[in-house]
């Protein structure tokens, strides 16, 4: 393990870069098991490198489909993070978990992360599943994104409420007609409200 973890803080020495942990991570994954990819996350997110505690979450994304103790630490825990970038993570790892175990079948664990009272546990959804509607199922159900997006408009953190509109900014790429019918119906007399509109409304309002 110490080897891996000396091994990492080699390669990320000097280096700053999402896709070099992501790959490694990926590596990882396909190269141990999940009870392998469990353990040595929570190892090297006890690292005082950020970018090897970036790599451990990345591992417990993948850990989480089949240990709930790596979900909760993620909920839990890594939300709690002061480094943005490894807030930038937690959402890839979320995505991760969604994706192997499907969009669909994830849609209550994405309504209770939604409901969190933790803005990072609420904008690692938001964030993570961008482009929501070039994922599974949402892909076919853009009013199902629109829907959990729009349902934090009115968001208390603004770090979430950005996250919401550009969100819905991305699906309006491709359905200006259901984006725009939702911006419709919101009460542009609320400050936060009007945040988020201006962001979801930029292509279609050009």
């Amino acid at each position: 393990m110490n080897e891996y973890i000396l091994y990492l803080e080699e390669l990320l020495a000097e280096k700053v870069s999402f896709k070099l942990i992501e790959k490694e991570a990926e590596q990882f994954y396909h190269a141990h098991s999940l009870e392998d990819c469990y353990k040595t996350g929570l190892e090297l997110y006890k690292s005082s490198n950020y970018q090897v505690q970036e790599a451990g979450v990345y591992l417990l994304g993948y850990a989480a489909t089949e240990y709930s103790p790596a979900f909760s630490f993620l909920k839990d825990e890594v939300s709690r993070h002061e480094n943005w970038r490894v807030q930038e993570i937690l959402a890839k790892a979320f995505d991760i978990y969604c994706r192997l175990i499907g969009y669909e079948t994830a849609l209550p664990v994405i309504k209770d992360w939604l409901a969190s009272d933790v803005a990072n546990t609420r904008r690692a959804v938001s964030e993570g599943l961008r482009i929501w509607t070039g994922r599974p199922y949402f892909k076919e159900n853009p009013q199902v994104a629109i829907d959990l997006l729009s349902a934090h408009r009115e968001d208390e953190s603004l770090y979430m409420r950005k996250s919401v509109g550009n969100a819905l900014r991305d699906i309006s790429k491709k359905h200006p007609e259901l984006v725009s019918k939702e911006l419709q119906q919101w009460d542009l007399s609320s400050k936060e409200v009007n945040q988020v509109y201006k962001l979801a409304n930029k292509f279609i309002g050009e």
